[in-house]
């Protein structure tokens, strides 16, 4: 009995160690959230709790993103706010059908080409009062909560009224953030009152309080949208733009409404995929899908980190941002190409333009027959409602100007026009500039996944790059979030960034072809940060991913 007794021992050891082993023998840092309840997934902890707390009290994924994106405009404020722009995806459960919002604002009706002529102004002004447009977000809060939420929006506000009036202690991603724009925030002395209390960036651990925030808040959870487009937060923006010289004048405010639109979409192996239509750059991340599609990825000698596989999507990221570039614009009062740059046709002529031994240094559009700073979120509930949301202030800290006594920055989204007056990009007053920032979506069979990784002009690169781990490579969004990217910020050159997780094997073969690689680290800001959270219908379980390039976790909600 004793022997007996000694060998059981052993051999459950022996097995636990094992397991052990196995059970730490991949490739992704962390595990995935999974849970019967909702769950939020944010760049910041405190972001994602405020989300989680409104579910546990009653709201739902919508009540949920509201909730978690007033909070990152706290806790996260040179990435985002109410001085920004918003787009979402929502999923609506039970009528199963998907809603887009396009909350992003238009040009002052002043701001215009000739305008900015007259002032010797040569090229689009990327700071200051003529890089601002009307901020959108804040009426992207109300419509969604009007038409999805269980909450009143100043619930869903809540939480981040106290936080901005009590403080938080600033976390390292933030902080780092934070010093390197020092510098821009002493341009504006309402930004250097607001964000660099005794005369410096916080530091990590260190306490911030914004109480005009808090104010600005509040004033939107009494009043709604209205406090901001046309009542004292209004008031406070017009007398800065007044004495900044801006052209933005009352009724570019007052006037102004988002609106809802249909998500545009594409089929990826067994996957659809869905961003929404211009003036965002999903479409780019639909186009390069298309393309890469053409390509055997996941078979043999085209596995992930393998030279062919990336040769491949490298050139099919130049081929669609450059279709992107010259021909997507605000489609409002003009014809733009969509539905040819949807197309598996039009993928299969612009595949063909990719040579399998060289990079193509000069990517350039096809012909076509007449005819930076951001922030992610994505919630589900416990009955499978989705949101997938971005917002941003574009560039950190946005325009670096903040109208005195509101507690955030007015966004510098306006920079992304062109002053070129035969570009669908055109700038013109109450034109929407083409945008960076997009939300996406994905289905297969009872699977929904609502995903998005911030970062300009990194973004469509890096959706198809996660919709190919999952489907292609195999991967869960926690791995597919964290798996190696490679990003290129350029729309020219050969120059692609690339983390050092790829083999060195890998970027020599690369170099060989021409790609001249820019080496970023394990986890480099420099390719974005994202979120996702998965429905499994069948199942009725959720599953939350959270990017480690970020300072966030997925929370689940409790019971």
């Amino acid at each position: 009995m004793r022997i007996s007794r000694g060998w059981i021992f052993l051999l459950g050891a022996y097995a636990a160690f094992i397991g052990n082993s196995y059970a730490q023998d991949r490739s992704q840092t962390r595990s995935m959230v999974i849970s019967r309840n909702g769950i939020v997934a944010a760049e910041s902890p405190l972001a994602a709790q405020a989300g989680a707390q409104i579910l546990e009290h009653g709201g739902n994924a919508v009540d949920a993103a509201i909730a978690t994106n007033a909070m990152m405009g706290v806790v996260e404020p040179m990435m985002n706010g109410i001085g920004g722009d918003l787009f979402a995806i929502v999923y609506d459960a039970k009528a199963n059908k998907l809603y887009g919002l396009n909350a992003s604002g238009w040009a002052p009706k002043g701001l215009t080409i000739e305008y900015l002529q007259k002032q010797g102004i040569r090229s689009m002004p990327q700071q200051g009062a003529n890089a601002i447009t009307v901020p959108g977000a804040v009426d992207g809060w109300q419509k969604l909560a009007d038409k999805f939420g269980r909450k009143k929006l100043g619930e869903d506000l809540d939480a981040a009224i106290r936080t901005a009036q009590d403080g938080f202690p600033v976390p390292e991603w933030t902080a780092a953030y934070w010093a390197a724009s020092v510098d821009y925030l002493r341009t504006d002395d309402a930004a250097t009152k607001t964000y660099l209390p005794n005369d410096h960036a916080p530091k990590v651990g260190e306490v911030f309080r914004n109480p005009d925030l808090a104010w600005s808040l509040d004033q939107i959870a009494r009043h709604g949208r209205d406090a901001f487009y046309k009542g004292e937060i209004t008031a406070k923006v017009l007398e800065s733009m007044k004495r900044h010289g801006g052209p933005m004048v009352a009724a570019d405010l007052a006037e102004f409404s988002s609106e809802f639109v249909e998500p545009i979409s594409t089929t990826y192996r067994d996957w659809t995929v869905y961003e929404l239509p211009p003036n965002v750059q999903g479409l780019a991340a639909l186009e390069m899908l298309n393309i890469m599609e053409t390509f055997p990825l996941g078979q043999k000698d085209w596995g992930f980190g393998s030279t062919n596989a990336l040769h491949a999507m490298i050139e099919a990221k130049k081929l669609a941002y450059a279709d992107l570039l010259k021909y997507i614009g605000d489609p409002r009062k003009q014809k733009l190409p969509v539905a040819t740059l949807l197309s598996k046709e039009w993928a299969g002529q612009r595949a063909k333009q990719i040579d399998a031994d060289r990079a193509n240094c000069e990517a350039s559009a096809g012909e076509i027959p007449a005819g930076n700073d951001t922030t992610y979120l994505s919630a589900v509930d416990r009955e499978g409602n989705m949101v997938s949301l971005i917002q941003s202030n574009y560039e950190s800290f946005g325009s670096g100007i903040v109208a005195a006594g509101t507690g955030f920055a007015l966004h510098d989204r306006g920079g992304l026009f062109s002053l070129d007056a035969a570009s669908p990009n055109a700038l013109a007053g109450r034109k929407r500039p083409l945008h960076t920032i997009i939300p996406a979506f994905a289905q297969k069979g009872d699977t929904r996944v609502a995903f998005g990784i911030m970062g300009g002009w990194n973004q469509s690169q890096a959706h198809a790059q996660f919709i190919a781990n999952l489907a292609d490579f195999k991967m869960n969004i926690q791995a597919a979030l964290e798996a190696p990217r490679f990003s290129k910020h350029s729309f020219g050159g050969c120059d692609v960034g690339m983390e050092n997780r790829f083999s060195q094997k890998v970027r020599d073969e690369l170099a060989a072809k021409g790609h001249k690689i820019e080496l970023k680290g394990m986890f480099a800001s420099f390719v974005g940060g994202g979120q996702a959270v998965m429905r499994d219908f069948a199942a009725g379980v959720n599953y939350g991913a959270s990017d480690p390039r970020k300072d966030g976790q997925a929370v689940a909600a409790l019971p």
